[in-house]
Parts: structure tokens; sequence; C-alpha cells
């Protein structure tokens, strides 16, 4: 049978797939909590469920292509912002099927990519996470804070427009500053950030500790008197059984 991905590319099938290896950290707790024992191979970076046991392949921007092959996978798992195309196109020519997601812009995308992916590649019933993660999402409440959130620094690096993270954040009350910019995640100058605070615009500094692990001791010294919250990045960013536990810890940091 033949499939479609997220982004309308062909993904032949010889049925359900029994041996998946995954690129994308969120990816590989999804199927690993959905369908245990699929999994045949993931990246260094997908550290959930924490009892997976299967060889790695290398990060997600740079995998080892050849690793990947030796497993012999009915099905590889890739993101179209995640992954390189170079190395999903390396995949389908030498004759893997690779399912590529869409990065997600909201929750409600993220799920919904989420569903069809079980539902159609894997022919999977509706996992319990999967309701439980859409009704605690669903609503969005009025705005009661305004914040800048790095994801990295040197250079510094922020949520803007259109972000998964940034819709997780507006989900909780949370409005990023640069939720207008034309840039998806924009590079400010350090002033800029803090300009920021000092007009009242925001007034609440959210540090993730991934992809740059920031830390109390990291982070909030380049902002000196502004309030802040450190989060996990996996809450924030991961689409998966993870946004269940997300929406009670990340309302509770915040």
């Amino acid at each position: 049978m033949t499939l479609f991905d997220d982004l309308g590319e062909d993904v032949p099938l010889r049925g359900v797939p029994r041996r998946v290896v995954s690129l994308v950290p969120s990816l590989t707790e999804a199927i690993e909590t959905t369908m245990p024992g699929v999994v045949a191979g993931a990246t260094e970076y997908c550290t959930h469920p924490e009892h997976l046991d299967v060889p790695r392949v290398g990060g997600s921007k740079y995998p080892r292509v050849d690793r990947i092959v030796e497993l012999r996978p009915d099905l590889v798992l890739a993101n179209s912002e995640e992954n390189r195309l170079e190395d999903v196109e390396h995949l389908r020519a030498n004759g893997f099927s690779v399912w590529v997601t869409e990065a997600p812009s909201t929750v409600p995308h993220a799920l919904a990519s989420l569903r069809r992916l079980l539902a159609q590649a894997f022919e999977a019933d509706e996992p319990e996470w999967l309701v439980q993660a859409e009704d605690l999402w669903r609503e969005t409440p009025p705005v009661r804070r305004h914040a800048v959130v790095p994801v990295w620094r040197k250079p510094w690096v922020i949520l803007g427009r259109d972000t998964f993270a940034g819709d997780v954040l507006r989900r909780l009350g949370v409005s990023i500053v640069y939720g207008e910019h034309e840039d998806r995640y924009p590079r400010p100058k350090l002033e800029e950030m803090l300009s920021w605070f000092a007009s009242d615009q925001a007034d609440l500094l959210v540090l993730p500790d991934e992809p740059y692990e920031f830390t109390a001791a990291d982070g909030p010294e380049a902002f000196p008197g502004v309030g802040y919250a450190l989060v996990s990045g996996r809450y924030l960013t991961w689409y998966g059984p993870s946004l269940v536990a997300a929406h009670r810890e990340l309302r509770r940091a915040l």
C-alpha cells in the first residue's frame, strides 16, 4: 500500500511496520509508548521512554545513514525541521520508506499529525495519552504574561512566529513577545531583548533546558532583575505522550 506523509510524499509500505527507525525524539516516544517493541533504532537524543534500549544511529541533524541501512527498517520517521532532506532522499534512493512529519506550529496540528501517522501507517487504536493531551490543551486562556523565550545563546536565538513551543505557552496564558516576528527563530541582540523588559512590554523570561541547557547560573545573569522560569525543554517542545505531564508541570513552573 502507498500512503502519504505530512509533506504529501509517497510512503510505500508492505503492511504494518514492525521495525521502525526514528530520527525524531518526540516520535520515538509516541511510537514506543503506543506500540512497545516497534522502535528498532533511534537517535542519541531519543531519551524517552526512559527504558528504551535500542541501537543508536547518531544525531538528528547528522544521523549515521549507513547504520540505519544496516538495521533494515520497514519505516524511517523524520521531521521537516529536525532532519536534513539529503538524508531522507538518500534513504529513499536506497529503497527505504520514510514518513516525514511537518514541523507543527500548534498543539492541535501536532496531535492531528500523530493521530494520522498512528492510524494510517500502524493501524493503531487511538491511544489514551492522545485523547488526554487533546483535552488538556484544547483551551486558550486570556493572556496574563508576556515572555521572551531564548532557545540558544552565543548567538541568542529565541522563539518567534508559528512555533509549537510558542503555542504551548499561549495555551497556558503566556504570549511570546516575538510572536509576530517575520522569522520563526529570530536572533536579536541582547540589548533589544532587554528593552522589552525595560518598557514593560515583557514581564517574564522563559529558559528551557534544551536545545540549549539554560540553568540558574547560565542565562538569567544576562537579564538582571528580570523574573524568569526554568522549564523542561522536553515539556515545551516535544509533542506526544509528554504533553500530558507537560500541562501540569509547565503551569507549575510558570
